[in-house]
């Protein structure tokens, strides 16, 4: 074990109050933060914490040693920042992004990364949840949808999204295909439980292809319901695979099931989810210091690999008419 992780691993456990707490803060198991701890106190010969059923304090010895090992690690920061300022990007990059997104976009971009920065050492935290930038110590998230703008972040839009509305052959064999929103009323709409208003599908009809310029068409809201709610996108996809319901999906989670048939895009001409919160790609990271230029290489690859990996929206055709 190194002692960057002894010190890095006390320093949060101290900080948090408890091994879980920062377990769940360094991304790795509890056990593996108390063979850390123990390390450091064989290592140091004296005993830093004091450990009970419930909470984690610091001895006498441990609160000295604490205000040390705070002035260590920040200088081992501030070394890492000025390499990269020489143009060297090198480190720990800690990274926050949503799993199903990150399993199919983010590792090739890593492994990009990786051989074009190989002195950069990320740490991954995937999660579908929104992390704390400042809390737990990330460098850069990635973040679906709109971010509420807050002075301490900077944010940078990677990749448009649109959203469609999808369900298995199957289930629209048995339940009848959708030609407008309202139909939808009829059909077991499965919903992302993170997104608001989440049983009020919102649809704006799209222009045709050859048709002239015309004023922005209203937006209709249909309120649906569902025999699921869930918090992952690919539970979704795999629930809309089985038959299980119809879902409003990102492209770039089902074109390809789209394109292979295991999927129907239903209401082509519609505009799902119009001017709602998840309208990009995006990543965040802190403003209250100059931005890392391992952060920025780590966007710059990311941005450039979206650009050819995501799949695109075929043209719909001319919406129905009521």
């Amino acid at each position: 074990m190194d002692r960057f992780s002894e010190l890095k691993a006390f320093s949060v456990v101290a900080s948090t109050g408890g091994f879980s707490a920062a377990a769940r803060n360094l991304g790795i198991a509890p056990s593996s933060v108390v063979r850390l701890i123990d390390a450091l106190e064989r290592r140091v010969g004296a005993r830093l914490l004091n450990r009970s059923t419930r909470t984690v304090t610091l001895t006498d010895s441990g609160r000295l040693y604490y205000e040390s090992v705070l002035v260590i690690l920040e200088q081992i920061e501030e070394a890492e920042n000025l390499a990269s300022q020489e143009g060297v990007p090198q480190g720990r990059l800690k990274i926050s992004a949503p799993v199903t997104f990150s399993t199919l976009y983010l590792a090739p971009a890593l492994c990009q990364l990786q051989q074009t920065y190989p002195k950069l050492a990320v740490h991954l935290n995937l999660s579908d949840g929104i992390s704390d930038l400042a809390e737990d110590s990330v460098d850069v998230a990635i973040r679906i949808g709109k971010p509420v703008p807050q002075a301490e972040l900077h944010t940078r839009w990677l990749a448009d999204q649109r959203r469609i509305i999808c369900a298995s052959p199957e289930y629209f064999k048995a339940v009848g295909m959708p030609l407008v929103p309202a139909d939808l009323r009829q059909h077991d709409c499965l919903s992302f439980s993170y997104a608001s208003q989440s049983r009020q599908w919102r649809f704006r009809p799209l222009a045709a292809p050859a048709g002239p310029a015309t004023p922005a068409e209203p937006i209709q809201t249909v309120e649906v319901s569902g025999s699921l709610s869930v918090n992952n996108s690919e539970m979704l996809r795999q629930a809309c695979l089985g038959g299980y319901g119809v879902a409003m999906l990102p492209v770039w989670l089902v074109m390809d099931d789209i394109q292979a048939g295991r999927l129907v895009w239903a209401l082509p001409a519609y505009e799902a989810n119009p001017g709602a919160m998840d309208v990009g790609i995006y990543a965040v990271y802190p403003s209250n210091r100059e931005t890392a230029l391992k952060v920025k290489v780590f966007i710059d690859v990311l941005e450039q690999h979206l650009a050819t990996a995501l799949p695109v929206l075929p043209q719909p055709a001319a919406p129905v008419q009521d």
